[in-house]
């Protein structure tokens, strides 16, 4: 189970109660910041915005590719180790609204963390360090570090072994 903070709702479901989990005007900074962010093509403009405007932990030498979309409401859930890449048109939520409730949840993700496009990530999930994502997973469960996952649902690729193995085979392969 991801490590999310359930909070009931009644009524018309969580959505629709949206203004009283999060302030209007912080939504309306947030989507500004974010949407900036999405187009520029400046790596270190895009981890200034990210951590002086939306107060995230966005270590050095990280990379946000092109249209990444980070979570509009609780953008400072979201913390990023170093020297990390988010492929393109990544979604990285730290919220979900359900019908009877909302829920709340870190995402953290290590170091040296290769995420391919069109992934997904939920929220309450940590990514150990120089894990792999593949292209187009939804991350719905924690990743170890040295892991390649892949795949919705997600599913382990290589082991933290069998990565170091393949990085030992190209690298001798290489030198023929």
């Amino acid at each position: 189970m991801r490590n999310t903070t359930r909070y009931p709702v009644s009524g018309a479901n969580s959505l629709w109660h949206i203004y009283k989990t999060v302030p209007f005007l912080k939504v309306v900074k947030n989507f500004i910041v974010i949407q900036l962010a999405r187009y520029t093509p400046v790596l270190s403009v895009k981890n200034w915005l990210y951590r002086n405007l939306l107060r995230m932990k966005i270590g050095d030498q990280t990379s946000f590719a092109l249209m990444v979309m980070l979570d509009i409401m609780f953008p400072e859930k979201i913390s990023v180790g170093k020297n990390t890449v988010i492929g393109y048109n990544t979604t990285i939520l730290a919220h979900e609204y359900l019908i009877k409730e909302y829920r709340l949840g870190d995402v953290i993700i290590g170091d040296e963390v290769l995420i391919g496009a069109n992934s997904t990530l939920l929220p309450g999930i940590t990514i150990g360090d120089r894990a792999v994502i593949s292209a187009g997973t939804l991350v719905h469960k924690d990743v170890p570090a040295g892991v390649f996952v892949g795949g919705n649902p997600m599913r382990v690729i290589y082991t933290k072994e069998e990565m170091e193995q393949r990085l030992t085979d190209d690298a001798i392969y290489n030198q023929l």
